[in-house]
């Protein structure tokens, strides 16, 4: 209106003011067009390169950042990452080391995803430390995305992977005294505790991602849950954002959690808010949530990053501007909130 009011009172011709007005107006658009990826672009380059896991995980975050700046790929550096939890024998959440199933057997379920949406994983493998390495030979060796028991084990030991006993010592006398009762209750943030899930951005502002675990001790033969079945342990979309879970897997896969806040963020919610709504979505579908755990943890383009859970004590590993940290993640419930 304020444009047409000038029109008429210049008394100018139509057509020449109309002509300049588009001019100027293009002008400006095409400026406030160029400046904002510009800001854009600076403002993901001071967070960029950039690494977040689930949990307390130090010196997997570590030899992830050290990948990244060497200049390497978040696909490079996620898998890196991991496989130093997989080869840690003192945590019994992952790789070698890790609880066994009821029947006194260790079994690794894994996955990794690329920038490109490539995907790749094995469930209930036996005997290879590095589920996630296997998982990513199947994503660029064969043209499958899962393979699963004995297939996955054959695939590996054909691809040069070690065959090596993965029920270590303590592992075992942990079962052994687990058997004098039998009884499965997940404990928070104990059993539950049994995934490491990690994303990463590089220098080129590509994003990819991995989760692996020998999943809930003392499981029932064959049982498999979320952490490497893609949109629901793990997601990734390049242009939007990453997502990773941790926790009761049977729940993450009800909401098929990760990709539910990768959309999320598509549709304009912070990575923080993202990982909020999914965990209200479980919430909201289970009574029971009181005694089970979930976590989050999730990334966007710009290098923001979100992590929630169900319950108090989960944590996320972030390095990011040359600093590693823990940090302890906000959660849901509260029993001293009147309303929960």
């Amino acid at each position: 209106m304020k444009r047409r009011k000038f029109i008429q009172r210049a008394g100018l011709s139509g057509i020449g003011i109309a002509a300049a007005s588009a001019g100027m107006s293009c002008a400006e658009q095409s400026k406030k067009t160029n400046d904002a990826p510009v800001s854009e672009a600076k403002e993901q380059a001071l967070n960029l390169p950039i690494v977040i896991a689930t949990w307390n995980v130090p010196k997997a975050t570590e030899k992830a950042w050290e990948i990244l700046n060497k200049g390497k790929s978040a696909l490079e550096a996620v898998e890196q990452g991991v496989m130093v939890e997989e080869a840690d024998e003192k945590n019994q959440t992952v790789g070698k080391g890790g609880i066994p199933d009821r029947d006194g057997i260790v079994t690794l379920d894994s996955c990794i995803m690329n920038s490109n949406g490539d995907y790749g994983a094995v469930l209930a493998l036996e005997n290879i430390t590095h589920a996630v390495s296997v998982a990513r030979k199947v994503m660029e060796d064969t043209p499958h995305v899962v393979l699963a028991g004995e297939g996955a084990k054959k695939f590996a030991l054909e691809s040069g992977f070690m065959e090596e006993d993965l029920l270590t010592d303590d592992s075992r006398k942990q079962w052994e005294k687990w058997k004098l009762k039998s009884e499965y209750k997940p404990i928070i943030n104990i059993e539950n505790h049994d995934t490491i899930g990690m994303l990463a951005m590089d220098k080129s502002g590509n994003l990819s991602g991995a989760c692996t675990t020998s999943g809930m001790g003392y499981k029932m033969r064959g049982r498999v849950g979320d952490s490497a079945i893609i949109g629901a342990g793990l997601f990734v979309d390049n242009e939007i954002g990453a997502a990773t879970a941790t926790g009761l897997g049977e729940e993450v896969l009800k909401t098929v959690g990760s990709f539910l806040i990768v959309e999320l963020m598509r549709q304009g919610l912070s990575p923080q808010k993202a990982c909020e709504e999914a965990i209200l979505r479980i919430v909201k579908k289970n009574r029971d949530f009181k005694n089970f755990q979930v976590g989050y943890i999730a990334i966007n383009k710009k290098g923001e990053t979100g992590y929630y859970s169900i319950q108090e004590w989960f944590s996320c590993t972030i390095y990011k501007n040359g600093v590693n940290k823990n940090i302890k993640s906000d959660y849901y419930y509260k029993p001293s909130d009147p309303e929960q």
